[in-house]
């Protein structure tokens, strides 16, 4: 006997069971037993089967994308296949780093211990390394490897010198420079060099998407470090005289890359090992970490082709030396605070002692500090000419004039009128300048020309 006497667990079936199952086998429709199959129909629908299951299992794990979604994935991957994703890393900084560069920057000091003579120099003194930075070979012609760099990695250089991935040191000339964008193009003999770094699209960057920036950092050699883009496209105020005063602003790639001293002018490339941007300059302050800036590749190709075949970047040249009204009446506070708290001692005729030391010379200086500017009550904005010189000064402006308007554009910095003149003129154009000659407002119209060096 069974452990269950009813139907549903015990074992045995009664009679009364089978005669019920047996009707319903006889109502059923008829389907051929497993057995009576070809092997071709169970080799088709075993396949089918299979397929199916595939594809759910790869859906499961990637995502159920349209194919647009897909076509976005980095071509990395498809040349490295399922490979770990660090390999993506390897494989795009192995194709780039044979075309980059760590560049010495020579400057004359004078005589010291450990350093020897210019031979052939007039001036007396001794070469000696004053900076390091990195660059990138972007092309090879006639017998020429064009390096890109950033223009503070060259400023003021003697002799540059370009150490290349064998570890061998050569001579660099710099073929043009261009402060404006930090920018700069050397060349050197493209004997034994063999990559030319491949240009990217820095207009097809988007958040997030890892990037790797490649140079030498603080003279250290070879270095590589990841990050991601963190803005795409970001303006950041310079000072392209390093006086603190804000001159100039720079369209960037904001990363989270490190970007240390010495990477300045190394490539900053995409996981196709393609290069999208130069690196050019980081956020330095207390508490502050991986705030790296890159100049966008799309905007650095036509400065650097500019650079290559005329050596410099034509613009439209006003011909001012200028300084920020806001700027200026900003030292006239900072002097007569300190004026009125630290007054200066007069001796026994009442004089100040300081008076017999002074001289004109001050008056010449581009501070702004010992001008004597008359301005209306009502102008607080506007740029005040320094020095005029060529257009300029032909076209009648003199020092001390202030800059308040350039055609119809209203012109309040030295930076608005940069601006201006770079992206809304052109060489040749005329354009009417508006400006106080003391209190009275008046204008003049000039033809902007062309300067080779800025």
């Amino acid at each position: 006997m069974s452990l269950f006497d009813d139907d549903f667990f015990s074992t045995r079936v009664s009679r009364r069971t089978v005669r019920k199952f047996k009707k319903k086998e006889d109502a059923a429709p008829k389907w051929a037993p497993i057995g009576e199959w070809s092997t071709i129909r169970i080799a088709l629908v075993s396949s089918l089967v299979s397929a199916i299951a595939a594809c759910l299992l790869f859906g499961f794990i990637f995502g159920f994308g349209s194919a647009a979604d897909r076509s976005s994935v980095p071509a990395a991957s498809a040349s490295i296949g399922g490979a770990d994703p660090s390999e993506w890393t390897i494989h795009a900084t192995a194709k780039v780093r044979p075309a980059v560069v760590s560049i010495i920057n020579e400057q004359k000091f004078s005589l010291g211990l450990g350093s020897k003579k210019v031979e052939g120099d007039e001036e007396e003194g001794v070469l000696r390394e004053a900076g390091v930075g990195s660059g990138v070979i972007i092309e090879k012609r006639d017998g020429k490897a064009y390096i890109v760099t950033n223009y503070h990695v060259v400023a003021g250089a003697e002799k540059v010198k370009a150490v290349i991935m064998n570890g061998e040191i050569r001579e660099a000339a710099i073929v043009g420079e261009d402060p404006i964008t930090d920018l700069a193009v050397l060349e050197i003999d493209s004997k034994g060099v063999d990559t030319v770094a491949e240009i990217g699209d820095s207009s097809k960057l988007r958040e997030a998407e890892f990037v790797i920036a490649i140079g030498n950092p603080l003279g250290m050699g070879k270095s590589t470090t990841l990050g991601v883009v963190s803005v795409t496209k970001e303006v950041v105020p310079v000072s392209l005289n390093g006086n603190g005063m804000i001159d100039w602003e720079q369209e960037v790639i904001r990363v989270d890359a490190a970007i240390n001293e010495g990477n300045s002018g190394g490539p900053l490339i995409d996981l196709d090992g393609r290069v999208v941007g130069i690196n050019s300059m980081k956020i330095a302050d207390f508490g502050v970490e991986s705030i790296g800036y890159a100049i966008p590749i799309n905007n650095a190709i036509p400065i650097i082709k500019s650079l290559i075949d005329q050596g410099y970047v034509p613009r439209p040249y006003l011909g001012v030396y200028t300084m920020d009204l806001e700027h200026y009446w900003g030292q006239q506070s900072l002097e007569q605070f300190f004026q009125e708290e630290f007054p200066e001692e007069e001796d026994a005729d009442g004089k100040k002692k300081d008076d017999e030391a002074s001289t004109d010379d001050d008056s010449e200086s581009q501070d702004g500090g010992d001008y004597d500017i008359k301005v209306p009550d009502n102008v607080y904005n506007g740029v005040i000419v320094l020095e005029a010189v060529g257009p300029a000064l032909t076209a009648g402006l003199q020092m001390n004039d202030i800059i308040v308007k350039l055609d119809e554009e209203e012109i309040g910095t030295t930076r608005e009128l940069r601006r201006y003149l770079y992206n809304k003129k052109k060489i040749g154009e005329d354009i009417t300048v508006t400006f106080y000659r003391g209190s009275e407002k008046q204008s003049l119209k000039l033809k902007l020309s062309d300067r080779e060096e800025d």
